[in-house]
């Protein structure tokens, strides 16, 4: 990243990056042994493989686990190939080299329609922009957790790690017993011969580093006896017995702590403070103004030797904040600006097909809606918080993130050293949602560690500092407007919608290196309403970018978690217009779209869908593509005391390969509950810049009391797998919002719901 200059610009016509470069070597992501931590005993084979002594496996791990469990899944993948059996993975953390870099999440950035972009036969400047972006993100080597893309990013680098690795071994003991390695059989980790010669991998280990073996190919699927099986999480024993270690667990000899006080307006600056109040109290040892790190706000931090003394002093101070100007942020005034912004600007159109114009003069009877969605806080229940330690030019971080990369350089930019003088400590996640692809924390915490004398400081952010100091979901407005001719058939649908864009904003702060025109298009803005499935002749979409102030982020399945809403219901709208069954009119119009028909249908199956419901409840559906994935929800709801109250949540998924299926069903119960926590609940107010919610008694989280029996249906399949982390958020609100039509004969065109 230091040694090249990428200039990244909006291909208008195809919405593909047009990317300069010097000439970009053909590099392997094996990676050679010498990126492996070296461990006494340990050999490495190549960059994700060691062999221990004793015949264990350990493989680096360049992914963040939130959660998630892409420990496990990583760690399947290798006992897969290396016939190991999975608690015979042992997990490392990898190191900076760029064959660690997410791939796939940054090719899937592309503005694509997935009618175009998927297959075989795509078209070829859709596969040149798909190729050079892989080369870039392959040669930026940016490891980030995010975009539900883990697996699909290391699915081929893994197996292939492990399958080479497992052929070295074999090659090993072939020549050590002259005997023709086809003759091998490895069970359990254990090779063995006819001849009765058996050794485990560890007796092998170095000689089979000295091994190049050729023409190495994964298993076949045919021969699998790991990926597709139930497997228990990796992570969960260490989190019941109290071994794991999030951030927050983090303890060093001589560990000092750290509490933050922000100013209360959103990217304020420090203010002019007296430290003498802190200072006076037991166990304070000093305060520190804190720069706006990495688009962050400015504030103070106070030290002392333990978090709540450290609290009670950042309480006891009386900052003089600098008055916030009249363009500070304010809801009110930015859901104005947008509902003028879609009334006046045409927007980048990402997506268009047909006459629509032509279309809509035709038209007999034209539908038009307006949706819009709030701001959202990520809400992790770990809030922010990074331990640093600065001494004799280098620096250490402990801390959950989802970015090591940026984490890393930004500890760099603040102490100023270089980047190989920074060491970073992963550790397990309390929640990521995108709030951790920030680094402004991080920041932070060296900035405080810094003025401390080689002590280390844990830095932690209060929940009531979490809440109004997020990178918000942004707010958003869509305009939909469907045209019907005189059969009453759909035959245009046109939809524009207005927003704050969230990458060009997130690469300014978080890779002001690497960012483009703050202008150029997003594809986060408009996807889930310029990717839809539906065989409408004449379509148009565009999305009109805006700048608010407020300070927006990633947020899990980002566009798609208000774009799904927005989409999915309008099109139950125009199941309304048109007299047919929801389930019915979505069928009809993905007559090309067999794979979505299947997820649907096979939701609406093991839903009962059509079925008599009690008269106090009823059932809405939706159908969203995020990630690779394919979801279906049915959700079944009531009205119980004025609110809405959801009881089952059906949902189908077609995610591509399946690596273990009870990860996949996790994911869509999690998903579900944070969905749900946003649709009934989720709104961050702003007023003169002011976020109004500080806690989640204002800012509420679905009860467990409130949680729906949800039930998961994985279709079979054979292709590249997809994402899981979050595709099942964005068809839940819809769900629920469509059930409530049907309930009460009420559309709800807002979030969250207000009955």
């Amino acid at each position: 990243m230091k040694r090249r200059t990428w200039i990244l610009s909006a291909l208008g016509a195809t919405g593909a990056l047009v990317v300069g470069w010097s000439a970009l070597p053909a590099r392997s992501r094996m990676g050679s042994p010498e990126l492996m931590l070296p461990t006494e005993g340990d050999v490495a084979l190549n960059g994700w493989i060691k062999i221990a002594a004793d015949g264990s496996v350990v493989l680096a791990m360049p992914r963040s686990e939130m959660g998630q469990g892409v420990h496990t899944a990583l760690a399947m993948l290798v006992a897969e190939e290396l016939d190991v059996p999975l608690g015979r993975v042992r997990l490392e953390q990898a190191g900076p080299d760029s064959i660690y870099g997410n791939v796939a999440m940054l090719v899937a950035s592309l503005p694509l329609h997935p009618l175009d972009s998927e297959g075989e036969h795509k078209p070829v400047k859709i596969k040149a922009a798909q190729w050079i972006v892989g080369k870039i993100a392959r040669e930026l080597g940016i490891n980030a957790t995010g975009g539900s893309s883990s697996i699909a990013d290391l699915w081929d680098p893994l197996r292939m790690a492990a399958a080479t690795a497992r052929a070295s071994l074999v090659q090993a003991a072939a020549t050590a017993w002259q005997v023709p390695a086809s003759e091998i059989t490895v069970r359990e980790g254990l090779m063995q011969h006819a001849s009765g010669r058996s050794a485990h991998f560890g007796l092998m280990g170095a000689a089979a580093a000295g091994q190049t073996p050729n023409d190495v190919q994964p298993k076949a699927r045919a021969d699998w006896q790991l990926i597709g099986q139930r497997a228990p999480r990796s992570d969960i024993p260490a989190k019941v017995n109290g071994q794991a270690v999030f951030g927050l667990d983090v303890r060093r000899p001589g560990m000092l702590f750290a509490a933050v006080r922000m100013n209360p307006v959103l990217g304020g600056a420090a203010p002019s403070i007296d430290p003498a109040p802190a200072l006076a109290l037991p166990g304070v040892s000093r305060v520190v103004p804190l720069d706006a790190w990495g688009g962050g706000t400015g504030g103070l931090a106070v030290v002392a030797i333990n978090t709540w003394q450290a609290r009670q002093g950042a309480q006891a101070l009386q900052p003089q904040w600098p008055a916030a100007d009249a363009t500070a942020p304010d809801t009110k005034r930015i859901q104005t600006e947008l509902l003028q912004a879609l009334n006046t600007e045409s927007g980048h159109t990402f997506h268009e097909q047909g006459k629509a114009t032509l279309a809509e003069r035709a038209a007999v009877t034209r539908i038009d809606a307006l949706y819009q969605a709030p701001y959202l806080a990520h809400a992790t229940l770990e809030p922010m918080n990074c331990t640093a330690q600065v001494i004799n030019g280098k620096v250490e971080l402990w801390v959950p993130t989802q970015v090591p990369t940026l984490a890393r350089a930004m500890a760099a930019q603040v102490a100023g050293v270089n980047e190989d003088d920074v060491t970073v400590h992963v550790t397990l996640l309390g929640g990521g949602f995108g709030r951790r692809l920030e680094v402004d924390f991080v920041g932070q915490a060296v900035q405080v560690a810094m003025a401390c004398n080689g002590a280390p400081v844990q830095l932690v952010w209060s929940r009531e500092e979490d809440t109004t100091h997020d990178f918000y979901r942004p707010m958003h407005l869509a305009k939909f407007q469907a045209s019907l001719d005189e059969q009453g058939e759909v035959n245009s649908l046109r939809i524009k919608s207005a927003g704050d864009a969230i990458t060009p904003r997130w690469m300014a702060r978080a890779a002001p290196h690497l960012s483009g025109p703050v202008d150029m298009p997003d594809k986060t803005a408009s996807e889930g309403l310029f990717d839809l499935p539906y065989g409408f002749v004449s379509q148009h979409m565009s999305h009109v970018a805006t700048h608010s102030g407020v300070p927006v982020g990633f947020w899990r399945s980002v566009g798609h978690s208000h774009n799904a809403f927005f989409s999915e219901s309008f099109i139950d709208e125009l199941a309304a217009a048109t007299k047919l069954d929801p389930l019915a009119f979505r069928l009809k119009w993905l007559q090309d779209a067999p794979r979505y028909a299947a997820v649907l249908q096979l939701a609406a199956d093991q839903a009962g869908w059509g079925k008599p419901m009690p008269a106090d409840r009823a059932q809405g559906i939706a159908l969203h593509k995020s990630f690779g994935s394919i979801v279906a929800q049915v959700a079944e709801v009531s009205l119980e005391q004025g609110e809405v109250r959801v009881h089952r949540v059906v949902c189908a998924i077609d995610c591509g390969t399946v690596v273990n299926p009870d990860t996949v069903a996790q994911q869509m119960e999690s998903s579900v509950v944070y969905a749900l926590s946003a649709a009934l609940y989720g709104q961050i107010d702003i007023v003169g810049g002011v976020v109004q919610q500080s806690n989640f008694p204002d800012y509420r989280l679905l009860s467990l009391a409130q949680t729906p029996v949800v039930q998961t249906h994985i279709v079979p399949s054979t292709r590249h797998p997809a994402g899981v982390g979050e595709p099942a958020v964005p068809p839940l609100a819809p769900a629920v919002g469509n059930a409530l039509f049907a309930l009460t004969g009420k559309r709800a065109r807002a979030l969250p719901f207000v009955v």
